[in-house]
């Protein structure tokens, strides 16, 4: 198995997906604690439709962009449903829709519509360049930095969303904001790289398969962070030795470890009963 990862373009592969996960795994702890899991795909989706209509309008991907999901992540901090019969998760879910409509129909005017589509789903880790790996290290890193910095301020904030304290929560505030942002900007690089269903899977199933096995909140950011490091590894050893997508491999396995996990959740449960 070891000797699989001597190869370059495996081994970036792993790289750039233990330093998507370990970021992701860690903010997917605020977006379950939240109940605000579609905000991924939401800010991936925004983020692709940037793309998509960068191709378009042929000017230069990247910044159009990160433009796009930064002037998302910036609305998405102002949802605050008040309304009972109401979820944040349902404006959130509609903003998804839109955008990946709105990608759709811009792609479809591409001469690789079928493809484009494709890679924006699932990306493909194994092309994957030296500069991308760096680009996204330093950025994970800052954004890393900060959450680790600020924990306390995040941390009590997606507290107040648990309890369902928004009241006092203003209008604009600037930690909800900052959250929206590092989410954004950690989307807008993992896309590029890997598409938008792993990202979201690395956003969502580590901390769930966490929230299993742990109540604390230090534990489950740990096992959280394993789960995608396991995952990535693993993902990417079925992918090369099986001949499968590299992306859909990844997400397979990290389905794989929720399910044993949350067997053995089952199992606990069913020897203490006794």
């Amino acid at each position: 198995m070891s000797d699989m990862f001597t190869q370059e373009f495996i081994l970036n592969a792993l790289k750039i997906s233990i330093i998507m996960g370990l970021l992701l795994s860690y903010l997917g702890v605020h977006v379950v604690g939240r109940g605000i899991v579609f905000v991924d795909l939401a800010l991936g989706q925004i983020s692709m439709l940037g793309i998509a209509f960068a191709n378009y309008i042929e000017k230069d991907q990247t910044l159009i962009s990160i433009i796009f999901t930064m002037v998302g992540a910036f609305l998405l901090s102002f949802i605050k449903i008040k309304d009972k019969r109401l979820k944040q998760e349902a404006i959130i879910g509609i903003v998804y829709a839109v955008a990946s409509a709105a990608t759709v129909l811009f792609i479809s005017k591409s001469p690789h519509g079928d493809s484009d589509i494709s890679e924006v789903l699932f990306g493909s880790v194994f092309t994957v360049t030296n500069e991308q790996i760096t680009t996204m290290a330093l950025v994970f890193g800052l954004v890393g930095l900060i959450q680790i910095i600020f924990r306390k301020k995040f941390f009590g904030l997606t507290e107040k969303f648990e309890n369902h304290q928004i009241e006092d929560v203003g209008v604009f505030d600037l930690w909800n904001f900052l959250f929206y942002l590092s989410i954004g900007l950690a989307i807008v690089l993992a896309v590029r790289s890997a598409g938008v269903i792993p990202v979201f899977s690395f956003l969502i199933i580590p901390p769930v398969s966490a929230i299993l096995i742990s109540r604390k909140k230090n534990s489950m950011v740990i096992i959280s962070m394993l789960v995608a490091v396991l995952g990535s590894f693993f993902g990417l050893f079925f992918s090369t030795h099986y001949d499968f997508p590299a992306g859909s491999s990844v997400v397979a396995i990290l389905g794989a470890i929720f399910g044993l996990l949350a067997i053995v959740r089952w199992g606990i449960s069913l020897f203490s009963s006794k």
